[in-house]
Parts: C-alpha cells; sequence; structure tokens
C-alpha cells in the first residue's frame, strides 16, 4: 500500500481547489457565530459530524470499488442545497483533473466521462484514493480532514486568527477526526449488503441555508 499517497492526497497544495473555500467558516464569521479559536472548534466539530461523517462515508465507499455513479446519486441526495450541490461538482471536476494527471486510471476516466460536469468531490476522491493504491479508511481520513482544515484555515484569512492557535484546533480535534472516519469507513463496508442506504445522511441545516446565502454576495474572499 503506497501510503505516502494519502500525504499527498491530503495535502492542501494538492491542486484540487480547496484553497478556495472556506467551508462554511465566511459565513460564520460574518454572522458573529466563529470569533476565535474556541469557536472555531465548535464549528469544526460540527461540520465533522453532519458533512464531514457524509463527505468521509462517499469516499470510503468509492475507495472500496462501489459504483461511482450509484454514489455520485447517493451525494446529490444527502445535499439538499443548490449552492453546496454546484459547489461539489465543481470541485470535483477540479478534483478529477489533478487526480487523473496525478495517479491515471480507467475508474476515474470512466467516471470523469459520466460526469463531464464533474461529479461531487468525496466520490472523486475515493476514487482518486483507490487510484493511488489507498484503502476506505484512507480515503475517509482524507476527508474528514479536508472537512476541517479547509474552514480553519480561511479563519487565519478571515479573523487573522494565529495560524499556531487554528493548528492547534485541528490537532485538539484529532481524535475524533480518527472516530469519524472509522465510522464513515464501516459504513461503507456495509453498501454492499445494504445499498447506498447504509451511508450516513447527517444534516446540518444551519450550514445549508448560510450556504445558499453566502452563494448571493456580491463580494466574498471565498467560493463557499
Amino acid at each position: 500500500m503506497n501510503r505516502a499517497a494519502l500525504f499527498i492526497l491530503a495535502d492542501g497544495r494538492f491542486p484540487a481547489g480547496g484553497h478556495a473555500q472556506s467551508g462554511g467558516a465566511e459565513a460564520a464569521v460574518a454572522a458573529g457565530r466563529v470569533r476565535d479559536a474556541d469557536s472555531l472548534q465548535e464549528f469544526c466539530r460540527g461540520r465533522l459530524h453532519t458533512a464531514g461523517l457524509v463527505a468521509a462515508a462517499l469516499a470510503a465507499a468509492a475507495a472500496a470499488g462501489h459504483a461511482p455513479l450509484e454514489l455520485d446519486e447517493a451525494a446529490d441526495a444527502r445535499t439538499p442545497v443548490l449552492a453546496l450541490r454546484t459547489t461539489a461538482r465543481r470541485l470535483g471536476r477540479q478534483m478529477m483533473r489533478a487526480a487523473r494527471a496525478t495517479w491515471p486510471s480507467a475508474g476515474l476516466d470512466a467516471l470523469a466521462a459520466a460526469r463531464p460536469q464533474g461529479a461531487h468531490q468525496p466520490v472523486v476522491l475515493g476514487l482518486a484514493a483507490r487510484s493511488a493504491g489507498l484503502a476506505p479508511l484512507d480515503a475517509a481520513s482524507a476527508a474528514v480532514y479536508e472537512a476541517v482544515s479547509a474552514p480553519a484555515t480561511a479563519t487565519v484569512r478571515l479573523l487573522g486568527l494565529d495560524p499556531f492557535d487554528a493548528t492547534a484546533v485541528l490537532a485538539r480535534l484529532a481524535p475524533e477526526l480518527d472516530r469519524v472516519a472509522a465510522t464513515a469507513a464501516d459504513a461503507a463496508r456495509r453498501v454492499r449488503a445494504e445499498g447506498t442506504d447504509a451511508l450516513p445522511a447527517a444534516s446540518a441545516p444551519l450550514l445549508d441555508v448560510t450556504a445558499q446565502q453566502h452563494a448571493a454576495w456580491p463580494v466574498r474572499l471565498f467560493a463557499s
């Protein structure tokens, strides 16, 4: 197993477009819900156990070899807000470009042909992990890390938060990241027997509402 590939896939410098996303943090900062390191940690925890869990399970299922088009439909069903569906597919398209250049595979080619507008990013992430020789748990770990690292990094720019404090938030959440990734990988293992209904569908209504509002802002620093 090429474990070094996990570091490449999870690296914020991997050219998959994540640097332009705040994961909802920009709207949360504007609303005063994220003000400092403590409130950032609570925001990231909420995102981890909702959107992060869903994304991790989809990524793990794709890495396990389940049908990516079925998983893409499952991702659509779990993303009720147009703004988030649009963002997920845009990020999926960008990740597809990066993944095909880095770990070319027939699976990535087939999904790119079937979803030229872009598949949901977690599905592409999982398929990229599979193409890189990684396990479903690795894909889930990359997905949960992305779910919290994007808001943490964005808050440094939005609030001028000390980067050391933002990194400390991620470190304190690390045990929860591991648990959520394991839960997601376990759900992915059940897909073969139970279908995509085995995947979690945790919701975050406030993230949904603010994402749609954020998309209509005339001026914003981040795309989401």
